[in-house]
C-alpha cells in the first residue's frame, strides 16, 4: 500500500526564519486554525511547499505528533523553532491568518501543532517542482502515497537530493534509497512536552489539576543524565510539584505512588498540602507503553529523592 507523504504550503516568514539554521532537531509547523491533523502516522514525511507562484517543494521533516495548544503554550514548548523570533511575532502572524486584530496581544489563539523531527531545508538548486496533480486552489496541504505514481516519484526525488546534498538541519540523510518505509522520529524537548501533556489527558497525574498553563511535563530521569524524550520517561505535573520533583522533595515510587520527603517540613516548616497527598496512587496513561518506566522511577528514587 505504501506510506503517505504530506506536501504542505508553508508560511513564508516561518520558512525564511528557519531555513538557514543548521542546529534544528525539531520544528513546529503550526496551523493558525487550531484544527486537528490526521493525515500522517508518526514516521511519515511532511514536506514544505512555497506559496504560488514558487511552486516548489523545498524541505521537510519526519512527522512525530500533532495536537492543539494555545499559542502561548506552543511557544513555551518550541520557542523560536515555531519559526518566529518571539511570542508576540507568532501571535501577530496567527492574527493575520485568522483575520483578527494584529494588535491583539491578549487572545491566546489555539493553534494546530504539527511536530516534525529531523527537519531539512534543501539548497535552492535542489528544490523539487510540485507534481502535476497539485491543484492551484490548495491552500493547506495535499496527501500523496508512495503506492501511487506521484507519491513514488516524490519519495525517489527526495531520496536522491538528501543523499547527494548536505542539507541544512539534517545531521544525516532522513530518506534512503529502496522501499519507502517509516522513519523513527527522534523526539526533542518540545515534542516531549506536547506528547506527555496529551498522554496524561491534560491533567496532573497527582492532583488531576486541568488548568493547562499550570501544568508541565517533567522528565523522570533528566535528559542530561541519560533520560530519553519519551512518554514513558515523563510525568505531567502541576508546576509546583514539578519543581519539587526536580529538587528531590517528592517522587513517584515504582508502584506508582506519590511520596513526599520529610525534608519539606524540616527545611521549610511547611508542606501540609503536599503531605496530604502522601501515598496516593497517580493517574496513569491508558496505553501501557506510555506509562512511567519503573526503572526510571527507581533511578529518581535512588538518585534524586531526599527521603
Amino acid at each position: 500500500m505504501g506510506i503517505n507523504l504530506v506536501v504542505a504550503v508553508t508560511d513564508s516568514d516561518w520558512f525564511e526564519t528557519l531555513r538557514r539554521r543548521s542546529d534544528l532537531t525539531e520544528v513546529n509547523f503550526w496551523a493558525p486554525s487550531g484544527t486537528g491533523f490526521k493525515a500522517l502516522e508518526p514516521g511519515e514525511l511532511f514536506l514544505f511547499k512555497l506559496h504560488s507562484p514558487r511552486n516548489f517543494i523545498v524541505g521537510g521533516g519526519v512527522f512525530a505528533y500533532a495536537n492543539q495548544l494555545p499559542c502561548s503554550l506552543a511557544w513555551q514548548a518550541f520557542g523560536d523553532t515555531n519559526g518566529a523570533s518571539s511570542l508576540r511575532e507568532m501571535r501577530e502572524r496567527i492574527a493575520k491568518y485568522r483575520k483578527a486584530d494584529p494588535a491583539d496581544r491578549v487572545t491566546d489563539f489555539p493553534v494546530g501543532c504539527r511536530v516534525l523531527t529531523q527537519p531539512f531545508f534543501l539548497p535552492e538548486p535542489e528544490w523539487i517542482p510540485v507534481p502535476d496533480s497539485w491543484a492551484k486552489n490548495i491552500v493547506t496541504f495535499k496527501t500523496y502515497n508512495t503506492g501511487e505514481a506521484d507519491g513514488a516519484r516524490l519519495w525517489e526525488a527526495m531520496s536522491v537530493r538528501l543523499l547527494r546534498t548536505a542539507t541544512h538541519g539534517a545531521a544525516e540523510p532522513t530518506v534512503r534509497y529502496g522501499e519507502p518505509r517509516l522513519i523513527a522520529p527522534r523526539l526533542g524537548q518540545g515534542a516531549f512536552r506536547v506528547l506527555v501533556t496529551d498522554v496524561y489527558n491534560r491533567r496532573c497525574t497527582v492532583t488531576q489539576e486541568k488548568t493547562l498553563p499550570a501544568l508541565e511535563a517533567a522528565h523522570i530521569r533528566p535528559y542530561a543524565e541519560g533520560g530519553a524524550h519519551l512518554a514513558s520517561n515523563g510525568l505531567l505535573l502541576r508546576r509546583d510539584l514539578h519543581s519539587l520533583f526536580d529538587g528531590g522533595y517528592v517522587t513517584v515510587t515504582p508502584d506508582y505512588r506519590f511520596d513526599v520527603s520529610r525534608r519539606i517540613r524540616e527545611e521549610f516548616e511547611n508542606g501540609k498540602h503536599y503531605y496530604a497527598l502522601q501515598g496516593q496512587s497517580i493517574a496513569l496513561p491508558s496505553r501501557l507503553v506510555d506509562r512511567p518506566d519503573r526503572d526510571a522511577l527507581r533511578w529518581h528514587n535512588d538518585h534524586c529523592f531526599k527521603g
